[in-house]
């Protein structure tokens, strides 16, 4: 199979990537719809209906938001801004459906954590649209810069190039399995989960953003990258309460154990 892979279905050349996007949607809803009928949910439905309806709004508004950031110099013409409204980033979807939850919390005095619940969906619903993404080699600007190094693949045009959204697909898979082990042990409250899902995908696309042929920069940072840190920023909290309270249990299993040895 050669990359980028475009099939042709009836004489019709068929856009993966698209039909990916769709896919994950569609694929990642249901399993949320799995998820919830099988869970205790505390949130009511019309709550629950009104949280995911300023998730998608957000993600929306978002993700358009910070697809035009990604070509912040361009020299416009009638075709650039049929492809500018066309831009879409799943980091500004990520940090706008999020925004869009708070605000529609806000609305109806929600005050309850709601995105436990959303973690694995998401996660499956970036999975699938990250194989597209991948199929599409450099059609999509998710490829990587030149490397000699025996990760690199040729994406389509004759270049050995660091595959990002195979090492994305990868990350995913180790973050599920990290994830699913927080989550049988009990050891985060209500609303953690995401939180730590958000922190974790953040920064390791701030990381891998540095292996991505990015041509704007501000700060030396492209803007996908600033609107990283500004997502870590925001569960600044969360980070350190977790650090704090692991050093916390840390010195007080110590102080046990010197009570035991020494009774």
């Amino acid at each position: 199979m050669e990359i980028p892979f475009e099939p042709i279905l009836f004489g019709i050349k068929v856009n993966i990537h698209l039909i990916m996007e769709y896919l994950a949607f569609i694929v990642g809803f249901r399993y949320y719809v799995f998820l919830r009928k099988r869970s205790t949910d505390e949130i009511s439905l019309n709550n629950r209906l009104s949280i995911i309806i300023g998730a998608t709004l957000g993600a929306l508004i978002g993700s358009r938001i910070i697809g035009f950031l990604e070509y912040p110099f361009i020299n416009f013409s009638e075709n650039t801004w049929i492809e500018l409204l066309n831009a879409k980033s799943i980091m500004g979807g990520l940090f706008g459906g999020l925004l869009g939850v708070e605000i529609a919390k806000k609305i109806i005095g929600e005050k309850r954590s709601s995105g436990d619940l959303f973690t694995f969906p998401i996660i499956l619903g970036i999975f699938i649209g990250r194989i597209g993404c991948f199929l599409s080699g450099t059609n999509e600007f998710t490829y990587g810069i030149e490397t000699k190094s025996i990760f690199g693949m040729d994406l389509g045009d004759g270049m050995l190039r660091h595959p990002l959204a195979f090492y994305e697909l990868v990350f995913l898979v180790l973050l599920v399995i990290a994830l699913k082990q927080i989550q049988k042990k009990k050891i985060l409250k209500s609303g953690e989960l995401f939180k730590w899902f958000m922190i974790s995908y953040f920064g390791f696309r701030f990381l891998i953003e540095f292996l991505k042929p990015n041509e704007f920069f501000v700060l030396g940072l492209s803007s996908v990258q600033i609107l990283c840190i500004i997502c870590l920023l925001y569960y600044y909290k969360t980070i350190f309460f977790t650090r704090d309270k692991r050093r916390k249990n840390k010195e007080k299993k110590q102080q046990q154990a010197r009570i035991t040895l020494n009774p």
